[in-house]
Parts: C-alpha cells; sequence; structure tokens
C-alpha cells in the first residue's frame, strides 16, 4: 500500500511541475522557443505513460474488496459513469481539443489568439465539467476496493489542487471576467450555490 500512495503523489507532483508555467519557461530557456511546438503533446504523452506503472503497482498490491454493489443499484452506477463519458465528450468538444492534445502546436499552427473565456453549454453550469466528469467515472465505479480507493482518493485531491492553480492562471488570462465567472458558477458540482465570491 505504501508504495501506491507513494506512486500516486509522485506521479502528481511530477504532472503538476510539468504543467507549471516555470518549467515551461525552463524548458524554453534550454531548449530554445521551438520547443513550444512539441511540449504539451509531449506532456500528455508523458502523462498517459507515466501513470502505467501506478496501475502496475495497483495490480501487484494485495487489495481488499470493499463493496460491490448489487443489482439493479448497479444500472445506475453504469448509466452514470456512462453520462460521465459523455460530459467528457461533450466537454471536449467545447475546447480547442487539437490545442489540448498539442496538435496545433505540433503543426506549426498557433492557438487561435486571443483566448476567449468559455461560459457557455457544459460551462455555464460547473468552472471544470472536464473534472467534474472524470471524478463522476471513477466515484460511480460499481466495484471498490482497497487500492482503487487510495487512487481515487490521490486523484481527487490532485484535481481540486491542480483545478485551483489552473484557476490562478484564468485569473491572471482574463481577469474580471473570470472572478465574475467564478462568483456565478460552481466549481465542480451543478446547480450547487456559491460560486465564489
Amino acid at each position: 500500500m505504501f508504495w501506491l500512495i507513494v506512486s500516486v503523489l509522485l506521479w502528481g507532483f511530477l504532472h503538476s511541475l510539468f504543467a507549471s508555467l516555470q518549467f515551461k519557461a525552463f524548458a524554453r530557456r534550454v531548449f530554445g522557443p521551438s520547443v513550444d511546438r512539441f511540449y504539451r503533446l509531449a506532456y500528455n504523452i508523458f502523462a498517459g505513460v507515466s501513470f502505467l506503472p501506478i496501475l502496475v503497482i495497483a495490480a501487484l498490491t494485495p487489495d481488499r474488496r470493499l463493496y460491490l454493489v448489487p443489482f439493479p443499484w448497479i444500472a445506475l452506477l453504469i448509466v452514470g459513469e456512462l453520462l460521465g463519458i459523455v460530459v467528457l465528450v461533450a466537454s471536449f468538444s467545447q475546447t480547442d481539443v487539437w490545442d489540448l492534445l498539442g496538435l496545433r502546436q505540433l503543426s506549426g499552427q498557433e492557438a487561435k489568439p486571443p483566448p476567449k473565456l468559455v461560459t457557455g453549454g457544459l460551462y455555464r453550469y460547473v468552472r471544470h465539467p472536464l473534472y467534474s466528469a472524470g471524478m463522476a467515472f471513477v466515484w460511480l465505479m460499481p466495484l471498490m476496493t482497497v487500492n482503487v480507493l487510495v487512487i481515487n482518493i490521490a486523484l481527487t485531491i490532485y484535481v481540486v489542487v491542480g483545478a485551483y492553480f489552473e484557476e490562478r492562471k484564468l485569473r491572471g488570462m482574463f481577469g474580471q471576467e473570470y472572478v465574475d465567472y467564478m462568483a456565478v458558477t460552481p466549481m465542480f458540482i451543478p446547480f450547487l450555490k456559491g460560486g465564489r465570491r
């Protein structure tokens, strides 16, 4: 269990470090401005590949089942997970997917300047629909084990902390427009009153 917790924390730390503006500036100083073309794609590949050892460690760590949701309630959880996937796809469709994946930069195209704050569609209900859908998907698993619980808790903490830093960056980019958006739109849970004021 110890190594599973350490591996998830290490993954979260490295993922956050490489996403930071300071590390991107460092990479630009070391490799030159051309690194911008490859950075986002390399970051995404690293994030995915570096999560695989966590899954291996989880598979090798002794585990214990906490619960298995019985029928017919399992159907509700599966429907919830499917809705989470639909929300993920819909959220991606509201963003510049090619830029998010790093393929626009790789082709030499620039992201559309100036950036525009998206507040419609799913972003009307929550500020981070991608994160909300991802968390719904992992927490609605009908089978919960100790190892899955550890990973879910770690990922949830990572998402909350990551969203906090992302919002700092967005406030810097959009200023009062984003502050006003935060005041009326919940962070993760739709229809929950009390956006940040």
